[in-house]
């Protein structure tokens, strides 16, 4: 199993009415793209400096149905919010249950 992750910083601009469309067309997502197994999402609670304002976890059976909900019908029209509002976008996909040891350390988390 693959879970996807993605973290936002919006821009002071983005609307709250295009904000909530956004959250909207990812709340319609759940259970109707082929191979997403869960979706969560949610704004930052703790506002740090570090922090993020929006994060989006989903969890697919495989690599390849990450490609299917890149390009879905349902996905694609949030990219018109998502990119243009965003001072940046981070992303990371992992196999759950991978617990080998990290290649790098780091003295921050």
């Amino acid at each position: 199993m693959i879970r996807h992750t993605v973290l936002f910083k919006f821009k002071p601009g983005f609307l709250p009415a295009d904000k909530q469309a956004w959250i909207d067309g990812l709340n319609n997502m759940t259970g109707k793209i082929p191979g997403m197994l869960s979706l969560s999402h949610g704004a930052d609670v703790l506002s740090t400096e570090r922090s993020f304002d929006y994060a989006i976890v989903a969890d697919f059976e495989t690599v390849e149905d990450i490609a299917v909900y890149n390009t879905h019908p349902l996905h694609e029209p949030l990219k018109a919010y998502s990119f243009p509002n965003s001072q940046q976008i981070l992303s990371v996909d992992f196999h759950l249950g991978d617990t080998s040891a990290a290649t790098t350390e780091t003295t921050q988390s």
